[in-house]
C-alpha cells in the first residue's frame, strides 16, 4: 500500500519539474517576443518618419524647413507654401478646446470620483464615453448646422463687449476658430475625464480621511488633498487630450472656415494642418511640389503630436515617481494642522 501510493507522488513530481523546465524555457522565449514587438512599434514610427521627410523633400528643400513652418503665405495657385497659418490655426483651436474642455472634464471627474451617489456613477460614465463613439463628421455637421447658427448673435455680443481683450473683437465669421475649438472641446472631454477619473481614483483614502479628520470640508479635501496628488495625471490626460485636438481634421475642416491666413481675432476664419491635407490632397495629385507641400504638413502635425504625447507620459512618470517616493505634506500638498484646525499649530 505504501509503495502503491507512493507511485503517483513520484510521476507527479516529475511531471511536475518537466512543466517548470518548459515554464523556464518560455519565460525567456515571451521576453523576447514581447521585445520584438515593442521594437516593431518603434521601428514603425521611425519608418514613417523617414518615409515622411523622403516624400517631403521637394518643399523641404525649396522653403528650407523654417521657411516652410514658419512662412505665412499658403498659395496653391503660386506654388508659395508657408504652414504657419496652418499651424496657428491648430494651435489656436487646441488651445480653445483646452480651455473650454479641460476644467469640465476635470469637474466631471471629480463629481463621479467623490460626490456623485453610486447608484448614478455608472450611468454617468457610460454617458460620458458614449461622447468618444460619436463619428467626427457628425460633430462636424452639428456644428456647421446648429453651433454656427445659434452662437453667431452671443459670439458678436462677446466680441463687442470684451473687444479691449487681445485677440478679441471685429465682426464674428460664420465658421471661425471659436466654433472649431468649441468642438473640440466636447471630442476630448471623454479621454481627459476618464484619466482624470482614474487617477483621482488611486489617491489614499488614509489623506482624504486625515484631511477631513482634520476639520477640512469636502471642498478643502479635495482642493488641498486630491488635486495635488493628482496634479501630474490629470496634466498628463490634459496633454493626451491636447494629442486629441491637434489631429482632429473632419469636424474642424466642416466648421473653422478654411481660410489660409491667420486671423486677426478668435471669430475669424482659419484653417489647421490636420485639415489642409484632408482638403487639398486630392487635388494636389499632378502637382509634385503641393503635394509634397502637404506631406510636409503632415509632417510638422506628426513632430507637434509626438511632441505632445512625449511631454505627457514624462509627466505622468515623474508623478508616479513622486509617489513611489514616501510621501510628506510637501510632495502631496496636504495642508497642516494649523490653518485647518484653527489652533495656531505649526509642524
Amino acid at each position: 500500500m505504501e509503495a502503491g501510493a507512493l507511485a503517483p507522488r513520484g510521476d507527479s513530481g516529475a511531471l511536475g519539474l518537466r512543466g517548470t523546465s518548459r515554464g523556464r524555457l518560455a519565460d525567456p522565449a515571451f521576453r523576447w517576443l514581447l521585445t520584438i514587438l515593442a521594437a516593431l512599434i518603434l521601428a514603425l514610427i521611425v519608418f514613417f518618419f523617414v518615409f515622411l521627410i523622403n516624400k517631403a523633400t521637394p518643399a523641404i528643400s525649396k522653403f528650407g524647413v523654417f521657411g516652410f513652418t514658419f512662412g505665412n503665405d499658403w498659395d496653391v495657385s503660386r506654388n508659395v507654401f508657408g504652414a504657419w497659418p496652418l499651424l496657428a490655426g491648430t494651435i489656436i483651436t487646441s488651445t480653445v478646446a483646452l480651455v473650454i474642455g479641460v476644467p469640465i472634464a476635470i469637474a466631471t471627474a471629480l463629481y463621479v470620483s467623490e460626490l456623485c451617489p453610486v447608484r448614478l456613477r455608472a450611468p454617468l460614465t457610460m454617458l460620458l464615453e458614449l461622447l468618444a463613439a460619436v463619428p467626427s463628421v457628425v460633430y462636424g455637421l452639428w456644428g456647421v448646422f446648429f453651433l454656427i447658427p445659434k452662437l453667431r448673435a452671443p459670439s458678436q455680443w462677446f466680441a463687442d463687449t470684451f473687444s479691449f481683450l487681445p485677440f478679441v473683437g471685429g465682426p464674428v465669421a460664420g465658421p471661425n476658430y471659436f466654433i472649431a475649438g468649441l468642438i473640440l472641446a466636447i471630442m476630448i472631454l471623454p479621454i481627459v475625464s476618464a484619466i482624470s477619473r482614474e487617477v483621482i481614483s488611486t489617491v489614499p483614502a488614509e489623506i482624504k480621511e486625515g484631511s477631513l479628520a482634520l476639520g477640512a470640508t469636502r471642498w478643502e479635501m479635495i482642493r488641498m488633498a486630491v488635486l495635488p496628488y493628482s496634479r501630474a495625471g490629470i496634466v498628463g490626460a490634459t496633454m493626451l487630450g491636447l494629442g486629441r485636438a491637434v489631429g482632429e481634421t473632419i469636424a474642424v475642416t466642416l466648421v473653422i472656415g478654411n481660410s489660409p491666413k491667420i486671423g486677426k481675432q478668435l471669430f475669424d476664419q482659419g484653417y489647421t494642418l490636420a485639415a489642409v491635407i484632408a482638403n487639398e490632397f486630392g487635388e494636389a495629385a499632378n502637382n509634385k511640389l503641393h503635394s509634397a507641400a502637404l506631406i510636409a504638413a503632415g509632417l510638422v502635425l506628426f513632430v507637434l503630436t509626438l511632441l505632445i504625447n512625449g511631454i505627457a507620459r514624462y509627466i505622468v512618470m515623474r508623478g508616479d515617481r513622486l509617489r513611489n517616493i514616501s510621501p510628506t505634506e510637501a510632495e502631496i500638498g496636504m495642508p497642516t494642522a494649523a490653518p485647518l484646525m484653527g489652533t495656531g499649530l505649526t509642524k
